[in-house]
């Protein structure tokens, strides 16, 4: 699994028109899965979102009781374009495959005690943000990871 965490004084998710997911304080979490991950790499992922010491004071959201996560499924983390001018999406799992694995994500998230709010799968999702610092920070879990 990979990630996109950036650190942000505020983030929201809007879906035709309609704000649905919207944090303040706390890590916007853009989170891409690719065929060979299971839950076992969620559950990862999660922890290391939860515990990651972006945050101002070098806090995480796991010691910060006012963060909280915004988690936004992002497919195109997997994009390859190494090759012409089209990214191709091969890596990325299908829908079927990622969309569980997305919301395990949030789940054990949540499960650690965060905050969460999310996104819709598969919609046309408009993200803003305030990046915060600008920290921003990329994190991949690799298959049969143990963190």
């Amino acid at each position: 699994m990979r990630a996109v965490v950036q650190r942000v004084s505020a983030a929201s998710v809007t879906v035709a028109g309609q704000t649905v997911g919207e944090i303040g304080t706390g890590v916007l979490a853009l989170v891409g899965v690719t065929h060979a991950d299971t839950a076992h790499e969620a559950d990862a992922l999660a922890r290391k979102i939860h515990g990651l010491r972006i945050l101002r004071e070098e806090r995480s959201v796991a010691d910060s009781p006012d963060a909280a996560v915004l988690v936004v499924s992002q497919f195109t983390l997997y994009g390859d374009a190494r090759k012409g001018r089209r990214p191709t999406w091969a890596a990325a799992a299908p829908g079927a495959v990622a969309q569980p694995l997305v919301e395990r994500v949030v789940e054990s998230l949540r499960a650690l005690g965060a905050r969460v709010e999310t996104g819709i799968f598969g919609a046309d999702m408009r993200v803003a943000l305030v990046n915060d610092g600008p920290i921003t920070v990329l994190l991949d879990i690799p298959a049969a990871s143990s963190d």
